[in-house]
């Protein structure tokens, strides 16, 4: 072999591993997600310093049911990433537009057990289980994957305003008020992210941050639970 053709060849070689060297070092801080909805700053002493460490919101769910009846909790969105929205079935606009786009995000993170869908009424009084089944199905949504929760009123007001830090509804449907903002939840409660869930590509910028939340969890070897 020519000697302009073993360079060549040596470079075709080294800037695959060169890439992938500069990507370990440095992928995983640039790429880090923030976290969202600070709670508190706390200071502790460090070696004579004093240091400051905001504490951040973790999210403490109500008890809710899911369209098949089933009691849902805390515990259950423990065991991985979760994205939240907020809808009701009646809504005639924006709804049903986040709902399409999410069928995006179920077929990309199908076989996926980390991540899961919560997509959670405005108006439980109406969106009974049975009512949220029928929208489910009609959204394909995967049982067990993609959840749609209802549950008391209050218990779910204070889910949005407290929790999740969203303005209260006012009055009810059809003229109930509702945010199409979407959640990134990690497996710790915490918010890492918060998108438009009307946008088509701030959907694909979650399935993104989804990605980059999954690679981080295999790097520190967290245990899927």
């Amino acid at each position: 072999m020519r000697p302009k053709q073993t360079l060549l060849l040596g470079l075709m070689l080294l800037v695959p591993v060169l890439a992938f060297l500069f990507l370990k070092t440095f992928g995983t801080n640039r790429y880090a997600l923030p976290t969202y909805l600070p709670d508190r700053v706390d200071s502790t002493q460090v070696g004579g310093k004093w240091q400051r460490d905001t504490v951040f919101h973790r999210i403490v769910w109500p008890a809710v049911q899911s369209q098949s009846g089933r009691p849902v909790s805390s515990q259950d969105f423990a065991k991985g990433l979760y994205v939240v929205n907020f809808f009701y079935t009646t809504c005639a606009g924006a709804c049903p537009q986040v709902s399409s786009l999410l069928q995006r995000v179920q077929e990309k993170f199908r076989h996926e057990p980390r991540v899961r869908l919560t997509s959670v009424t405005l108006d439980p009084a109406h969106d009974t289980p049975a009512i949220l089944e029928k929208y489910a199905e009609q959204y394909g949504a995967i049982s067990g994957k993609w959840l749609f929760l209802t549950g008391d009123k209050t218990a779910v007001y204070r889910l949005l305003t407290d929790e999740f830090r969203l303005p209260a509804p006012q009055g009810v449907a059809p003229g109930l008020q509702h945010s199409q903002q979407l959640f990134l939840v990690d497996r710790a409660g915490q918010v890492r992210g918060r998108y438009d869930g009307s946008s088509p590509k701030e959907i694909e910028r979650l399935i993104t941050e989804i990605g980059v939340m999954l690679y981080s969890y295999d790097l520190t070897d967290e245990p899927r639970r």
